[in-house]
């Protein structure tokens, strides 16, 4: 199977296009304001627009109500809804059967410790994302550009396609992959030149890079 390469935190035309034009399968959205990357409706609807059958799109919220996610669904026309706060199980489910989207979750980890929930998640939503625990003072979820140990991830036995997230860039991206053997890889401020500002070439050198692992891979699995 083809590695994803997902661009997450997208705000703004420029960034977004080199993120399409780089080849990414999917472009993040995030809907939560506590963030930098957090976008306006308004912007949604255009960068929505732009993204529209070139690459998944992905809608990021955090704990959202239902009213919030009638308002993201209806003017972005998400693909996929990530969901990355501490919602269980049964709101999981009862997010799908509201909105009839498939669902990544965000699971952080820091410990195998911390796989525990992945059996239920794993029975509702379509797709895992595992991400760096945040650190205790932080007052957003996930690792905030610091990777985990994806050896805790090395012998995982999930049906469910997964991706890895959390502190990646183009320089490591290569041994997460090795490691923990994900379908996919899911990147924000490891493309950043600041917090919430994207930057080009660390866009075009991560897809690169996420690529080349893929093709490595393909050549020691011929040998």
């Amino acid at each position: 199977m083809p590695l994803l390469v997902k661009i997450c935190g997208l705000s703004t035309r420029e960034t977004l296009d080199v993120a399409l034009e780089g080849g990414a399968d999917m472009v993040g959205f995030v809907f939560f304001p506590p963030s930098p990357r957090h976008i306006s409706l308004q912007t949604a609807r255009e960068l929505g627009g732009r993204a529209k059958g070139r690459a998944v799109k992905v809608a990021l919220t955090v704990d959202a109500d239902d009213a919030t996610l009638e308002n993201i669904i209806e003017t972005l026309r998400p693909d996929i809804l990530q969901l990355h706060g501490k919602e269980t199980t049964s709101r999981l489910r009862d997010i799908k059967q509201k909105f009839g989207l498939p669902l990544m979750k965000a699971l952080p980890v820091e410990t195998a410790a911390d796989l525990a929930p992945l059996p239920g998640y794993a029975s509702v939503a379509d797709r895992i994302l595992f991400d760096a625990r945040a650190p205790k003072d932080a007052t957003r979820p996930g690792g905030l550009g610091a990777p985990f140990d994806w050896h805790v991830l090395e012998n995982l036995d999930l049906a469910l396609p997964y991706m890895v997230s959390g502190g990646l860039n183009a320089d490591n991206v290569a041994e997460a992959v090795r490691v923990t053997r994900a379908g996919g890889v899911d990147v924000s401020s490891g493309v950043e030149r600041t917090p919430g500002v994207k930057d080009p070439e660390l866009i075009r050198a991560f897809i690169r890079a996420a690529r080349a692992t893929q093709s490595t891979t393909q050549e020691l699995m011929v040998r």
